[in-house]
């Protein structure tokens, strides 16, 4: 039986966030959230201010499903070699910088275009820059995983939170600011030249240390197999299908030979451990607006209060796993995330509350922030170091694409059921996630205690 790892000291856990390759999420997080809004809200707003129809500019949402389908571009971020930038920066930092020049030519493209008449080639502007964007998260979710050591990623993940709320108040707030006092090609230009943020941070760290692809490769036991089997084809062929073993079936089999019987059981948690929250977020705002909430002070109170409880809530995330270790912080997180619910269903039952209106907020915001970075770090210490970039994308589809599904019937439950009955039923959505966390928590393999010191 292992022996309990001593837990971190306070003062050991707050220094976490002095370290380089934690500070570093910070502009990293920003680089990553800046483009998201550009090709949703703000885009729609701006398409909206030059006359363009409702209509038209709903297929305009579409673009969003490159970021769940992202996983399967991934094996190729994590193998494929660019070059010149390979070579010069390394895998991770050169498919970073070749997004960031995707993202940014995207947005001074729009910048030079007027909507109304040129909406294709709008939309093919926009599909860059959501294109870009989620390459970009591929290699940065890589990039954090190699840089540090498993006890480390909670704190790298509450950095990484904060830094994309930052971006998305630039590309949301700011750009809408820019746009008013100057002009909608004046903002995308402003935020084009931001991405340089990441640009520089990506240019300044060094690249993770791994195994050149060669070594890699070499070291699989089906690549091997397929070499000694394919002796009498032509070079160039059995390098190609040697590549996509490694970098497409190679991910899939480690996963499952590294977990075995607990591995069907993990791929379900992690769909299932943000199901609850996912599920609720439609109705949401619907809430708010039939209860007689002004838009004034949803804005408001979602704003003032939910941004900084999520900052907040991801820090504590971070400082708690620094301290205690992903498991424990693990339960904790799938229960605050699950049982929050209930304050959206007491607000329901009260009518126009102000302050539990607030409180609701808080709380949601605050679990939410808590959950997604102690689940960032379990997600980081379940990927193999050989194939960070597509296991984490697969990871990180899975875990939305339940919840996000399951919440386009909150509607039809509302229309029959009511509100409280919905955010009931969502509360309990939660309860396996909580219920798996308690097993996963007690199993030293996936979820090691903390350093001490």
């Amino acid at each position: 039986m292992p022996q309990p790892t001593a837990h971190r000291s306070w003062r050991g856990a707050l220094a976490i966030y002095l370290r380089a390759p934690v500070i570093t999420m910070l502009f990293l997080g920003f680089s990553a959230g800046l483009p998201f809004l550009l090709v949703f809200s703000t885009l729609s707003a701006w398409l909206r201010g030059d006359g363009v129809e409702v209509a038209a500019i709903g297929f305009f949402a579409w673009i969003g499903m490159l970021y769940s389908i992202k996983f399967f571009w991934a094996p190729v971020v994590d193998r494929l070699a660019l070059p010149l930038l390979t070579r010069h920066f390394g895998q991770r930092r050169g498919w970073m910088l070749l997004a960031q020049l995707m993202i940014a030519s995207g947005l001074a493209a729009l910048a030079s275009l007027e909507p109304q008449g040129n909406l294709p080639l709008v939309a093919a502007c926009a599909l860059l820059v959501a294109f870009g964007s989620a390459t970009q998260d591929i290699a940065i979710d890589a990039f954090r995983i190699e840089s540090a050591p498993e006890d480390m990623q909670a704190a790298m993940a509450s950095t990484y939170i904060i830094g994309y709320r930052g971006g998305l108040l630039a590309a949301g707030a700011g750009a809408l600011y820019v746009a008013s006092l100057l002009s909608w090609q004046a903002a995308y230009l402003s935020m084009a030249a931001l991405v340089g943020i990441g640009v520089v941070t990506v240019l300044v760290r060094p690249e993770p240390a791994r195994l050149p692809l060669a070594a890699q490769l070499i070291h699989e036991p089906r690549v091997r197999a397929f070499l000694r089997a394919s002796r009498g084809r032509p070079r160039w062929l059995r390098r190609l299908l040697a590549w996509a073993i490694g970098a497409v079936v190679c991910p899939f089999t480690d996963f499952f030979t590294r977990h075995r019987r607990k591995a069907l059981w993990l791929l379900l948690f992690v769909a299932v451990f943000r199901i609850s929250d996912l599920a609720m977020a439609s109705m949401a705002n619907p809430l708010y607006i039939d209860l007689g909430f002004s838009l004034a002070t949803i804005a408001n109170v979602t704003n003032v209060f939910g941004i900084a409880m999520s900052i907040g809530g991801g820090l504590l995330g971070g400082l708690l796993v620094a301290r205690y270790g992903v498991g424990p912080i693990l339960v904790l997180g799938a229960a605050a995330a699950t049982l929050t619910n209930l304050l959206f269903a007491a607000l329901a039952l009260s009518g126009q509350s102000l302050p539990l209106l607030v409180m609701a907020i808080v709380g949601d915001n605050l679990a939410n922030g808590l959950a997604s970075a102690v689940f960032i770090a379990f997600l980081s210490g379940l990927t193999s170091k050989a194939y960070t970039a597509t296991q984490y994308a697969l990871f990180s589809s899975l875990m939305t694409l339940p919840g996000k599904f399951l919440s386009g019937f909150g509607g039809l439950v509302v229309a029959a059921e009511g509100y409280a009955t919905f955010f009931l039923i969502s509360t309990l959505l939660g309860l396996p996630a909580i219920a798996l966390a308690l097993w996963i928590s007690r199993d030293r393999d996936l979820v090691p205690a903390p350093r001490a010191g």
